[in-house]
């Protein structure tokens, strides 16, 4: 229900199944990202401490976006760093999606609702470089 995308040994991205269901906190990502990614589930009653978040610094590297997929299907296309294609993926309504590295492109197979979570401020064209993906015949989707 958790399925890491790797390009050698490389994170590409992590997808969180809609399906995953576990009680408790469940956190998916290394410390060593720049964005943290994690699943809650706790019964009624449950009561968490009233807190205030410190000042940290912290260096962002790359962007790493978090997709939350409301409703629809999205694929979604993983190149390496060489802008070279590897492999799809389709996402649905529930399924969870953090882009840590490489490239990805996106194509809406069912009209799509999402949010999108990301390191900001976005900066326009200096924050990504455009090149041309694939084309639909081309998917390797993997299931």
């Amino acid at each position: 229900m958790i399925e890491e995308i790797r390009y050698h040994n490389q994170l590409l991205a992590l997808i969180v199944s809609h399906k995953f269901d576990k009680l408790g906190i469940h956190f998916f990502t290394p410390n060593d990202l720049s964005q943290q990614l994690a699943y809650m589930r706790h019964p009624m009653g449950k009561v968490i401490q009233p807190h205030v978040h410190n000042f940290v610094l912290r260096e962002v590297q790359y962007t790493q976006e978090v997709l939350f997929i409301k409703k629809g299907k999205l694929q979604v296309d993983f190149y390496n760093e060489q802008q070279e294609y590897l492999e799809s993926h389709v996402l649905e309504a529930g399924d969870v999606i953090l882009l840590v590295t490489g490239g990805h492109g996106f194509e809406v197979l069912e009209e799509v609702e999402m949010i999108e979570v990301k390191q900001g401020p976005y900066v326009g064209e200096q924050d990504k470089t455009r090149f041309i993906g694939i084309s639909r015949e081309q998917a390797k989707i993997v299931k």
